[in-house]
């Protein structure tokens, strides 16, 4: 061996100064580095060994004791998340069930909305307004005429007496026309009953019914648009803005599907505008226009030959459409004994094609009353 690997290898024991941990003992090395630990300073050579294998085994222990600690810990946590301990849902933005699927717990049905023909929808339990299911919920939608959910809310409590009637003003009649908007049927000048108008606005969709209330209210739409908007403001629909009475397409006229079912929650506690909310037809009376009255059907029902769904049956719905909309619907129904809102809008289609919106309404209270709870 040559004179510097000897050198070399001379350097190497001299500068190490460790302990063996298994055997318990220092090997050579560099004894001022040995003796300048802390309490080691006039100790005999066995005594600082022991010392030092004392020092060890309690490093050892504790280090047992803190992994022993980690496994006991995980164990509980795991074991408390399996028991269903840590299904905890608060219901802020972060915390909503992901879209289409449905916030675990409570008891509540299973609900996929994904595979609906509606691109945006919301399922709420009607007595909690606790969301059950969503599908982009949040994203802003044309609420179309179910902009006269919030029109007929307002009607019905503002109005003291809805056997009351009134002359429908004639002024706005032929901008109605010009615009295609859906009618109840009565006529310029006509006398109508309160209560056969709110039921006009809810059933066939009626804009004239609109624009009546909404004048006889506010003195005029836009005046009574600002009292929606506030309205809207004080139910804590944070991205909604009206721009008329009727839903008639306009831009800056929104809404999303979550909005509009907390409305018609909160519309619903209205016993006048629930009874008429949940009816299926409205006969008129003979008037000087209509000299046999005349009779109007739910938009939702005219499509149903039976509201009746798994476990119960659908009590209402609120129709709406524009091409800009698409096939919009608010609902009601009462499954296994509870009552359910579900909104939905912006499915393809038309007066014309297939009802794609009542479809889908089937389509989640069906699944509600023959679903697993979780």
């Amino acid at each position: 061996m040559t004179r510097d690997r000897i050198g070399h290898r001379k350097d190497r024991i001299q500068s190490a100064a460790y302990f063996s941990r298994r055997e318990g003992e220092w090997n050579a090395g560099d004894k001022k580095k040995r003796d300048g630990f802390a309490g080691n300073r006039g100790l005999s050579e066995p005594d600082r060994k022991n010392k030092r294998i004392k020092y060890c085994r309690r490093k050892r222990r504790a280090r047992k004791k803190a992994y022993i600690r980690k496994i006991a810990l995980t164990f509980i946590t795991v074991m408390f998340l399996a028991l269903g301990g840590g299904k905890v849902w608060s219901f802020s933005e972060e915390s909503l069930p992901k879209d289409g699927e449905r916030a675990p717990g409570n008891g509540q049905p299973t609900v996929e909305l994904r595979q609906l023909y509606s691109p945006n929808a919301v399922l709420t339990d009607a007595d909690s307004g606790e969301i059950l299911a969503e599908l982009k919920g949040k994203v802003r939608i044309y609420p179309a005429s179910l902009t006269k959910i919030m029109t007929a809310y307002i009607a019905a409590e503002q109005t003291e007496d809805l056997d009351g009637s009134i002359e429908i003003p004639s002024d706005f009649f032929s901008e109605l026309y010009e615009e295609n908007a859906s009618m109840a049927g009565f006529l310029p000048g006509e006398q109508a009953g309160l209560r056969d108008l709110l039921y006009g606005i809810l059933l066939p969709s009626g804009a004239e019914c609109c624009l009546a209330f909404a004048e006889r209210i506010a003195g005029s739409e836009e005046a009574f648009v600002k009292l929606m908007n506030e309205k809207a403001k004080e139910l804590g629909m944070k991205d909604t803005h009206f721009c008329n009475a009727t839903g008639l397409h306009d831009p800056e006229h929104y809404s999303t599907a979550e909005d509009m079912a907390a409305l018609l929650r909160e519309a619903l506690k209205n016993p006048e505008f629930k009874e008429a909310f949940t009816s299926r037809s409205r006969s008129v009376p003979p008037s000087d226009m209509h000299s046999e009255g005349f009779t109007f059907t739910s938009t939702m029902f005219q499509y149903l030959e039976s509201g009746e769904v798994a476990g119960g049956e659908i009590l209402g719905g609120k129709t709406g459409y524009t091409p800009e909309a698409g096939l919009c619907l608010a609902s009601l129904a009462q499954v296994n004994g509870k009552e359910y809102i579900l909104v939905t809008a912006n499915a393809e289609g038309s007066h014309a094609t297939e009802q794609f919106h009542i479809l889908d309404a089937a389509n989640v209270y069906n699944q509600i009353g023959k679903g697993q709870t979780l």
